[in-house]
């Protein structure tokens, strides 16, 4: 998959029944070119050239795969899980748009592929989004319960997982790292802020974060989910680089925190994955406001660089087994809902 961060395509290799039975496997990540990063970033929106971006992102794809193979030396391989890059998310307009072309990815590569994984929960009245917890759900079995599961691309979302085989509920939280490396680009040109160095200089204008915490969406009831770009207006222009990076994080932590309101219970311990975990700022907020451990998803053997490609591998498994992606828990669709189109290689 390629994420919201826009940094590049993960490539995950695991064998599953779609249930309970994973096993983890080689895992390998290919990052963008600066121009086609630029390219990418043009068509958020639905904007541009949206069809000569979608054929290049399919075929960096099978380079990905064709690169896990290589690298990894795995024999032959079932299914493919493409999911491709999130441009547009406006579940409350019925619109959710991946790019990616799963026809010429299954011909490009000999292997069948399944794509287009959250239009049948939109269609349905669901969110589209988040739709990792069903494998969050499956990894946290022999895990103590409840948990939450906290995921930071560029959007942040978040799984509680009960202690009951069904007990799971997830929504998205609020932004994540997008709003912070849109800071950098403007701010420095860099594209991030590595290991949050410059928060960590900066000063948190704490009415910036109240205002912001007073949108009424972080009241609302989840299920819910955001498009990346939702909460731009609340870019804390009016600072020094420094602090808007420190103010920005703050925004990511705080939002993180109020989402917990939402729990059925409380839990004692937060895993974290996405590129989030790997910024000691934010980590470090994450602590003070949570008030309770956080800790990396490594420390309990999971891989959070590979995880979110996993979960659309599993997804995948499901798909073809008719099995649901998304409950009225996970995404508020009327009925658990099966998703995603078979394209068979030949």
């Amino acid at each position: 998959m390629s994420g919201t961060s826009l940094d590049g395509i993960d490539a995950a290799f695991i064998a599953t029944d779609g249930v309970s039975h994973v096993e983890r496997g080689p895992f390998l990540t290919l990052p963008y070119e600066p121009e086609f990063r630029e390219r990418l970033r043009a068509v958020l929106g639905g904007r541009g050239a949206v069809a000569e971006v979608e054929h290049a992102l399919t075929v960096a794809h099978a380079e990905a795969v064709r690169a896990l193979l290589t690298r990894s030396g795995l024999g032959p391989v079932d299914l493919i899980g493409f999911h491709g890059h999130t441009i547009l998310h406006r579940p409350a307009e019925g619109r959710t748009w991946q790019i990616g072309d799963g026809a010429e990815l299954a011909r490009l590569t000999g292997i069948d592929v399944v794509a287009d994984f959250r239009s049948a929960d939109v269609a349905a009245g669901g969110e589209g989004a988040p739709f990792v917890p069903l494998y969050h759900r499956a990894l946290a079995a022999g895990l103590a319960r409840p948990l939450a599961i906290l995921n930071i691309g560029g959007v942040a979302n978040v799984t509680w997982v009960g202690a009951g085989d069904d007990a799971v509920i997830a929504f998205d939280t609020g932004p994540g790292n997008a709003p912070i490396d849109d800071w950098m680009r403007l701010k420095t040109g860099q594209i991030v802020d590595e290991n949050g160095a410059l928060a960590a200089r900066g000063t948190i204008d704490e009415e910036a974060v109240a205002r912001f915490l007073a949108d009424t969406w972080f009241a609302r009831v989840p299920p819910k989910s955001l498009d990346r770009d939702d909460f731009t207006r609340f870019s804390p222009v009016h600072l020094a680089p420094a602090d808007g990076a420190a103010t920005l994080t703050a925004m990511t932590a705080a939002a993180i925190a109020a989402a917990s309101r939402h729990f059925p219970a409380p839990v004692e311990r937060w895993l974290v994955t996405g590129g989030g975990r790997h910024n000691p700022t934010l980590m470090a907020q994450l602590g003070v406001r949570l008030g309770v451990p956080v800790a990396a998803v490594e420390a309990v053997g999971w891989d959070g660089d590979a995880l979110e490609a996993q979960a659309f591998a599993y997804l995948a498994a499901r798909a073809v087994e008719g099995l649901p992606l998304s409950l009225p828990t996970t995404t508020g669709v009327r009925v658990p809902t099966c998703g995603g189109r078979l394209h068979p290689a030949r």
